[in-house]
């Protein structure tokens, strides 16, 4: 199944700069190694903001859903999930 999520990140600015240090290199090492089994295709960043467009490539809504509690940045995101299905004007 396809996902088209788009994840807004607002880390507070009173958080310890050594937690938020942690929390974002977790967050990298987990994203980076979900896109290296090919379940989080395509990431992209929305300019000027800390947030990004992705999607997701995963075998059901309920894995969709635990991927998403799993990131470490997750408790300061604002997420929006769109399941995707394929066009019948595709190639």
């Amino acid at each position: 199944m396809l996902f088209h999520v788009t994840m807004d990140v607002d880390i507070p600015r009173d958080l310890d700069p050594a937690e938020r240090a942690d929390t974002v290199a977790r967050e990298k090492a987990y994203s980076q190694d979900l896109q290296r089994q090919g379940k989080w295709p395509h990431i992209w960043r929305v300019v000027g903001q800390y947030s990004n467009v992705s999607i997701f490539d995963v075998e059901s809504a309920d894995e969709m859903h635990e991927i998403l509690w799993a990131l470490p940045l997750f408790p300061f995101m604002t997420v929006q999930v769109t399941p995707l299905c394929r066009h019948p004007s595709a190639i």
